[in-house]
C-alpha cells in the first residue's frame, strides 16, 4: 500500500465512479481498477460496492476513506512544512471561526498568539461551522472555532466554554420593560427570528432544538443569512431572537439573559484528529489563561 493508491480510493469515493475519478486523476480506467482491487486484495477486505449506481462504500470502505483523507491532510501539511522551513519562510496559521467568536474572547486570543509567535502569520477565514469541517479536512484552515456540535470522525472537538444566551427584544416590546432573566417560555407564541439561514445544521438548529427540548413554540420562524441582518430585523420590530451574550451588539435594542442553565452556546475548538502541531497547544493554553 502507497500514498497513490490512497488518492486513487479518495478520488474513487467522492466521485462514486471509476469514470469520473479516472479523469479527475488524468489516468485510464482499467490501471486505476486494478489499483483499487489489489488494494482490496492487500486489506482483505472489500471497500467498494460495484453493483450499485452510484458505487457505494462499505462500512470498512467509509472507514478506510475517512482515515485516508487524514493520512493525505498530514502528508500535505508535512511537505508545506518541510518547504517552509526549508526555504526560511514564516510559517503561517489559518484559522477557522463564525462571526459570534468574534464578539466573544476570539479576538483577545488572536492578539496574544501574535505576540508570543511572533514569526507566524495567522490568516482567518469567516466560515460557518459546517464548513470548517470540510476546510479541516482539504486543509484550507488548520483550526476552527465554531458554536456547533458535529460529529465527524475526522475532526475532534474541544469544547472551550459555554455561553449563556441572551434573548435580543425590540424596545416596543412588553418584554423589554424588565432587565431580569427571562425564561425561554416567553418565547411561546412569538415571532421568532433565527440564524444563519444556510448551510445546515447551524446556530439556527440549535437555537430550535433548545426550545423544542423545553415545549416552547414560536407563532412564526424568519430565518435570517446571518447575525447582523438578525439584529436588525429584531430593530424592526419583526421579532425576538436568541444570540451569545457576547453578541449583544446594537444600542438600540433591549437584551435579556436567558435564566435556564441549559440555555447556552458553546465555543468549539476543531482540529484535524490526532493532530500533533504545536498550535493546538499553544491555543488550548492561551484559552485556559484567559
Amino acid at each position: 500500500m502507497d500514498l497513490r493508491q490512497l488518492k486513487y480510493f479518495v478520488a474513487v469515493a467522492e466521485t462514486r465512479n471509476f469514470t469520473r475519478a479516472s479523469e479527475r486523476l488524468h489516468m485510464a480506467q482499467p490501471p486505476l481498477s486494478r489499483q483499487i482491487q489489489l488494494l482490496e486484495e492487500e486489506l482483505g477486505v472489500t471497500l467498494l460496492l460495484r453493483n450499485s449506481r452510484p458505487l457505494r462504500l462499505t462500512e470498512a470502505g467509509r472507514v478506510f476513506y475517512e482515515q485516508s483523507l487524514q493520512i493525505l491532510s498530514r502528508v500535505d501539511q508535512l511537505v508545506h512544512t518541510t518547504r517552509q522551513i526549508g526555504l526560511n519562510q514564516r510559517q503561517t496559521l489559518s484559522i477557522g471561526f463564525v462571526a459570534s467568536t468574534l464578539y466573544g474572547g476570539l479576538p483577545a486570543l488572536m492578539r496574544k498568539l501574535r505576540h508570543q509567535y511572533p514569526e507566524v502569520d495567522l490568516q482567518t477565514v469567516e466560515l460557518t461551522s459546517m464548513q470548517q469541517l470540510e476546510a479541516l479536512k482539504s486543509g484550507r484552515i488548520d483550526v476552527g472555532f465554531g458554536r456547533i456540535r458535529l460529529n465527524d470522525a475526522s475532526v475532534q472537538r474541544t469544547v472551550l466554554r459555554e455561553e449563556q444566551l441572551a434573548l435580543a427584544i425590540p424596545p416596543s416590546s412588553d418584554l423589554a420593560s424588565s432587565d431580569k432573566a427571562v425564561s425561554l417560555k416567553k418565547v411561546q407564541g412569538q415571532k421568532l427570528i433565527v440564524y444563519p439561514k444556510e448551510p445546515r445544521p447551524s446556530f439556527a438548529d440549535h437555537v430550535l432544538h433548545l426550545l423544542h427540548d423545553h415545549s416552547v413554540r414560536p407563532a412564526e420562524v424568519y430565518e435570517a443569512g446571518e447575525i447582523q441582518a438578525a439584529l436588525g430585523l429584531v430593530a424592526a420590530d419583526s421579532g425576538l431572537c436568541l444570540i451569545p451574550t457576547s453578541a449583544r451588539l446594537r444600542n438600540d435594542l433591549h437584551y435579556r439573559l436567558i435564566e435556564e442553565a441549559q440555555a447556552t452556546s458553546p465555543i468549539i475548538l476543531t482540529h484535524r484528529m490526532n493532530d500533533q502541531a504545536w498550535y493546538i497547544e499553544a491555543i488550548k493554553s492561551l484559552v485556559a489563561d484567559m
